[in-house]
């Protein structure tokens, strides 16, 4: 009987090193997300899968142009570490939590920046955008839409302009909101 508790108690041990190795793997590295809409289409559809490179999160590095990110939409509070451990798609599977403010979005603007939206066009420093990606024609409510991208924030828009919430209703993303790069699709 001894023999089994210590056989089952070095299970158990097993299942918790692993348990703790993913979900440091998963807020640090490297996490598979699941995307949810059609803001991101046709580059994306709703329910594929893609591999997210946390390292650009865990270092608050800048995101490059064109870069496809996973986002906290909560932009009017802070993130903590906490939020990377609670939000962790493991513990969402033990806690059959899973909220629906994060999203896939693309980078469009950087720190310091001028976003200009007219013409059914986004123009960044005076220099229309080249965006074969987009999905189609942009309907702007409001002509001549100015933004300027503060101090470590990214201005973010879905490809799908017209079906997409984004920077343009939530504003500028900080740096600590976004969450991972898009390393693949699966």
């Amino acid at each position: 009987m001894v023999k089994i508790l210590i056989q089952l108690g070095k299970w158990a041990l097993s299942l918790l090193m692993v348990f703790v190795l993913t979900v440091l793997i998963n807020m640090f590295l490297l996490q598979m997300y699941k995307v949810d809409g059609h803001s991101m289409d046709p580059t994306l559809h709703d329910q594929e899968r893609m591999v997210i490179s946390k390292l650009s999160h865990t270092f608050k590095a800048m995101p490059d142009y064109g870069d496809i990110v996973v986002i906290d939409s909560r932009v009017d509070r802070p993130r903590s570490m906490k939020d990377d451990f609670l939000e962790n798609p493991l513990v969402y599977l033990i806690t059959g939590k899973n909220e629906a403010f994060m999203y896939v979005k693309r980078v469009i603007g950087k720190p310091g920046d001028t976003l200009e939206l007219k013409n059914n066009k986004v123009y960044r420093n005076g220099e229309e955008l080249q965006e074969p990606y987009i999905k189609e024609v942009m309907n702007i409510p409001m002509e001549n839409t100015t933004y300027t991208v503060p101090e470590n924030h990214v201005f973010v828009m879905g490809d799908n302009r017209n079906n997409s919430k984004d920077s343009r209703h939530i504003g500028a993303i900080p740096l600590d909101h976004v969450l991972g790069k898009k390393l693949f699709g699966l």
